[in-house]
């Protein structure tokens, strides 16, 4: 391992995040001094390289906390394949104490509608901030365009980076990642727009229609043209289990099938029973969840992701082993961004 500030590679994550609190302890008391004189270059000088070191991808900021006085926030940045990284980050950071909590995402701001920023040069603040609303019938999202009188005067990539900005102020980086769908920067104002400052409880509207667990049914075609079923949680987001990256595949053959290979009869039973079973030992251990299920060919495959330090895998070739039409597959990879369930993703 490398001094922070140089190059730094650590082969095991959890290395990497004992070596930046480690690092934080020693730290620390410049850290504060520099808080303390309000000296920004310092500040970003000192914390800057150590963050790099866990990942060059990750973003931070310091910025006023909910129960201390700073806050100290590690971003993966709306990355799904890094959000893991940085929620085990936060996970092991020292306990909250008078002047230092610290958060694997961007929290709302309270005061957000009185924070102004400098944007392309100019003064960009929520209390000029205007949003145009869609919800989709029946979907778990909020489209938002946004407009704020300086956008004509700003580029495209500024402009869309200050409209993201705004949001994570009014909702958060996860709840934003949870409920908001398409986002537009306009550069000229909607006409049926609305004061920024509304979003957060239009948002908690939809989200009360979701808060009870859903499943969504699909059909489709395999690859060979033949009938595939699936079903899959509703809304399905990475963002509500953000440790559990480790995606683990369940495969069991079953015998008695319709003539599009679909489980009927005695095996749909069985197939019932087996994931009733399945998940009831995932609730007791709560370290992992049922994804989705698709059925095609006389063939059902369940994905399920779980946290790597729980060690489900062997709770999982329990319960496969007990399944009785024929030998069941339990696979195992990382797969952070969810990419083997990317057609039921919300």
């Amino acid at each position: 391992m490398r001094l922070f500030g140089r190059e730094s590679e650590h082969a095991d994550p959890a290395e990497a995040i004992a070596a930046f609190w480690a690092w934080w302890e020693q730290a620390r008391p410049g850290i504060d001094a520099h808080v303390e004189a309000e000296d920004p270059e310092a500040l970003a000088e000192t914390i800057g390289p150590a963050v790099a070191a866990l990942h060059p991808s990750l973003v931070w900021e310091v910025v006023p906390g909910r129960f201390a006085v700073h806050a100290l926030v590690v971003s993966a940045s709306g990355d799904p394949e890094l959000r893991p990284f940085a929620h085990r980050w936060a996970l092991a950071a020292p306990p909250v104490d008078a002047m230092w909590e610290f958060h694997p995402s961007r929290q709302a701001n309270p005061q957000a509608e009185n924070v102004t920023i400098d944007v392309g040069g100019r003064e960009f603040g929520l209390d000029r901030l205007v949003v145009a609303l869609r919800v989709p019938p029946g979907t778990p999202r909020v489209d938002v365009t946004a407009f704020h009188p300086i956008f004509p005067d700003i580029d495209d990539d500024a402009r869309m980076e200050a409209a993201l900005t705004a949001l994570d102020w009014l909702l958060g980086e996860d709840e934003v990642a949870r409920w908001v769908g398409e986002i537009q920067a306009a550069e000229f104002e909607p006409i049926d727009a609305l004061p920024a400052i509304h979003l957060p409880s239009v948002v908690a509207d939809v989200a009360e229609g979701f808060a009870e667990e859903q499943w969504a049914l699909l059909e489709g075609h395999t690859a060979t043209g033949g009938r595939l079923t699936a079903a899959a949680r509703y809304p399905l987001r990475p963002v509500d289990f953000p440790l559990f990256d480790q995606h683990i595949a369940v495969t069991v053959p079953y015998e008695h099938a319709d003539a599009d290979g679909q489980p009927t009869g005695a095996s749909l039973d069985a197939l019932r029973e087996f994931e009733e079973r399945l998940t009831g030992r995932l609730a007791e251990h709560g370290s992992a969840v049922l994804a989705a299920h698709l059925s095609a060919d006389h063939t059902r495959t369940l994905h399920l992701y779980a946290d790597p330090a729980a060690d489900v895998p062997p709770v999982i070739d329990e319960v496969a082993a007990g399944w009785k039409e024929g030998p069941a597959r339990v696979e195992t990879a990382e797969d952070p961004s969810w990419s083997a369930v990317a057609p039921f993703l919300t």
